[in-house]
C-alpha cells in the first residue's frame, strides 16, 4: 500500500496573516530563517543583515546595554530574542532589557524559553524613518506599554528614545551634555552625539559615570528589596 505523503509546513513569507500559533509552527519548521516576526497579525521576514548598515551599530547597543547590564543585577538582557506580546504580535526585537518578574517586571520567560509580556526597554535598529519599526511596531509596543522605546534610524543618522506616559510616547531629550536619561532604568545614559559618531569609547565612559551615581546604587537597592 502506498504512504500517504506527510504535510508539508508551509514557509513564512512576508504578508502572510497568520495566528501566533501558526506563525510560531512554520518559524520552527524553519531554522535557516534567523529573523521573523508577527506584527498585528502580518509576517514580516527579515532580508540579510548588512555590516555598516546593521550589524556595527547593533553591537554598539549591545556592548552599551550589556554594560549596564552587568553592573545591574535583577536586570536582564537579550539580543534578538521573540518576544510573546499578544495573539497578534510577537516581534524579535534588536535588544531588550527587562526586570526580573520577581522584582516587580512585567515579562517573564516560559517554560519553552520565550518571553511573554512586555520588556521594560526595547531597542531597534532601523533602516529608515519609513520602517514599520517606526509606524505599525511603535503602536503595538505603545498599546502593550513597553515603557521605553528607543529606535536608531540609520539612515537619517537620528536616535529617537521614546517613553510612556499617559498610555502616550513623549520623546526623551538630550540634556546640555547631549544625554539621554532613562526614566525606567536609573543609570542607563546615553551620549547620542557619540553614538551617532561612532565614538563607543565615550559612550561607555559617560555609562560608566552614571553607574557611579546615587541614583543607580538606589536603584540596585530596591530591586535587591523586592
Amino acid at each position: 500500500m502506498a504512504r500517504t505523503p506527510a504535510l508539508r509546513i508551509p514557509f513564512l513569507e512576508n504578508g502572510d496573516r497568520l495566528t501566533r500559533s501558526e506563525f510560531e509552527r512554520r518559524y520552527d519548521a524553519m531554522p535557516n530563517v534567523k529573523k521573523a516576526e508577527l506584527i498585528e497579525g502580518v509576517v514580516y521576514v527579515a532580508s540579510a543583515v548588512r555590516a555598516k548598515s546593521h550589524g556595527r551599530p547593533h553591537a554598539q547597543i549591545m556592548t552599551w546595554l550589556g554594560a549596564y547590564y552587568a553592573a545591574t543585577p535583577g536586570v536582564d538582557l537579550a539580543d534578538n530574542a521573540t518576544v510573546r506580546l499578544d495573539l497578534d504580535n510577537e516581534p524579535q526585537p534588536d535588544a531588550l532589557l527587562r526586570i526580573e518578574p520577581q522584582l516587580g517586571g512585567r515579562s517573564r520567560i516560559t517554560e519553552d524559553d520565550y518571553i511573554e509580556g512586555a520588556p521594560e526597554l526595547i531597542v531597534e535598529v532601523a533602516a529608515s524613518s519609513a520602517s514599520y519599526d517606526m509606524n505599525d511596531k511603535l503602536k503595538v509596543y505603545r498599546r502593550n506599554a513597553v515603557q521605553e522605546y528607543l529606535v536608531w534610524q540609520i539612515y537619517e543618522n537620528r536616535l529617537d528614545w521614546f517613553c510612556l506616559h499617559n498610555s502616550e510616547y513623549i520623546n526623551l531629550e538630550p540634556n546640555a551634555k547631549g544625554i539621554i536619561q532613562s526614566q525606567v532604568f536609573p543609570g542607563l545614559w546615553l551620549a547620542v552625539d557619540a553614538l551617532l559618531t561612532g565614538d563607543l569609547a565615550r559612550v561607555l565612559a559617560e555609562l560608566q559615570k552614571a553607574l557611579a551615581t546615587p541614583d543607580h546604587q538606589a536603584f540596585i537597592t530596591r530591586l535587591r528589596q523586592n
